[in-house]
């Protein structure tokens, strides 16, 4: 079977495995920037309780498996009377685990602002949260973000770990194919080939763009 035929043949099931790949990263990565937000601004908090848990979920999502986090999700919560649909397990597990990283991106771009810039706040009279939103999370923002694009990719990547739980994602699609074509050198060739794709002329070209406009934003071009 030639690679043409090949696709001919089994390319809706591999367009149909990376769509949901896609949908699979778009949703991790909002959750995975929603939580590194909150648990960056939290390890910054004088109050030791906030500060504290914070910190243990760091730990426990940087220092274990994504594939164990996303076995616990999918097969021990449902014991705890917590059951999620596999496909919410997936982008969940992928989220957590790489916003715990992304908390600590947070955490360290706030603290790369200068510290002239806490201060000017500050003689302004302006609140901690003001403070916070309109002068020192901007300046912030434009810091993490080359650390961002990388978590992002690492996170596309992650994604194909959902195949172990039955999404039909490209990587779950893919190991079909193979099983029963045992083409393999076509089935994963193709699915490192739109991995790349995926990450090199979508994620990457995206944040780019997103340094230019918070370039433009805060007045640096």
């Amino acid at each position: 079977m030639s690679y043409v035929e090949f696709l001919s043949q089994y390319g809706d099931r591999i367009l149909s495995g990376t769509l949901v790949t896609m949908v699979l990263t778009v949703l991790a990565a909002a959750l995975a920037v929603a939580i590194a937000l909150a648990a960056g601004l939290m390890r910054l908090a004088p109050n030791v309780l906030v500060r504290g848990t914070a910190t243990v979920y760091i730990e426990i999502f940087r220092g274990t498996s994504l594939l164990v986090q996303l076995y616990w999700i999918f097969f021990v919560l449902p014991l705890f009377g917590i059951t999620l649909e596999k496909f919410t397990a997936g982008f969940v597990a992928v989220g957590m685990n790489l916003g715990a990283y992304g908390a600590e991106v947070v955490r360290g771009a706030i603290l790369s602002v200068p510290k002239g810039q806490w201060e000017a706040a500050l003689a302004i009279n302006m609140s901690p949260a003001t403070r916070m939103r309109r002068v020192i999370l901007p300046q912030a923002l434009l810091i993490m973000l080359p650390a961002w694009g990388n978590l992002l990719i690492e996170l596309l990547k992650g994604t194909a770990l959902v195949a172990l739980i039955a999404v039909a994602d490209l990587m779950f699609q893919v190991k079909q194919i193979n099983g029963t074509t045992f083409l393999s050198a076509e089935t994963f060739g193709t699915a490192l080939i739109i991995y790349y794709i995926l990450a090199r002329f979508m994620i990457t070209p995206f944040m780019r763009w997103l340094e230019r406009f918070m370039l433009r934003k805060v007045g640096r071009v």
